[in-house]
């Protein structure tokens, strides 16, 4: 993990430190869910190539028209890997079942009792978050979803709502993320702190400020990240 000198008492006392995250990939177990139904749909061996073409497809439609709901991408992205037309809602209806990460909502309780506000920055619909974030059980203070802003990350409309919406002093944000396409970088080029949850083991480009295998010392690490 990076080290940092992170905010001092004084000035952390002035400001609200809000942490921003992703949920697919970061809280919520995203390959888990989308592996588990390519498996049922296409069978185990091809399920590991199958996840990696939905990765490539999945920003592509996305692009192609932000409008879409996420539930339309994901079905217009299994049509593309040629999954039968009546199991095209197949994710979709099964994404309000997947599990978050076993750290995850210790992790951010106790970043939330550390003075720590939270938010969601989401490349989905308001239904599918609000189900994970039942599984989650932890509160967060605000969340924002591609659906309702017609832009899917790596846009970075998700964090022009979150500060028009928040008021946020930038001093005091720290964004956290799975993904390094999604999150880091764009969030890396507005100038914000990152923190990269490395889940896979990759190597990162851009450099985040703090990188952590799991949840686990989440809060120590947005303490840490310096201002």
């Amino acid at each position: 993990m990076s080290e940092g000198a992170g905010l001092d008492g004084a000035e952390a006392g002035k400001m609200e430190r809000w942490a921003t995250f992703d949920c697919y990939g970061t809280l919520i177990d995203w390959n888990g869910g989308i592996g588990r139904e390519l498996e049922r749909l296409f069978g185990a061996e091809q399920a590991g190539t199958l996840l990696h073409s939905y990765h490539e497809l999945e920003p592509e439609i996305q692009r192609e028209d932000p409008s879409r709901s996420y539930r339309d991408v994901m079905a217009l992205t299994l049509a593309r890997l040629v999954a039968a037309a009546s199991e095209q809602d197949a994710l979709a209806l099964s994404l309000p079942g997947w599990e978050p990460f076993p750290e995850v909502p210790a992790a951010l309780e106790e970043a939330r009792s550390r003075g720590w506000r939270l938010a969601i920055l989401s490349n989905a619909d308001r239904d599918f978050l609000d189900a994970s974030l039942a599984r989650i059980g932890v509160p967060f203070d605000e969340s924002i979803v591609a659906s309702e802003i017609g832009s899917y990350k790596p846009a970075l409309k998700h964090w022009d709502e979150f500060f028009a919406r928040t008021g946020a002093d930038r001093a005091g944000h720290v964004h956290v993320g799975a993904s390094l396409f999604h999150d880091i970088a764009p969030a890396s080029a507005l100038g914000l702190r990152t923190v990269w949850i490395n889940r896979l083991g990759e190597t990162a480009e851009p450099q985040p400020d703090v990188e952590l295998k799991s949840l686990d010392g989440l809060a120590g690490a947005l303490d840490s990240v310096p201002a």
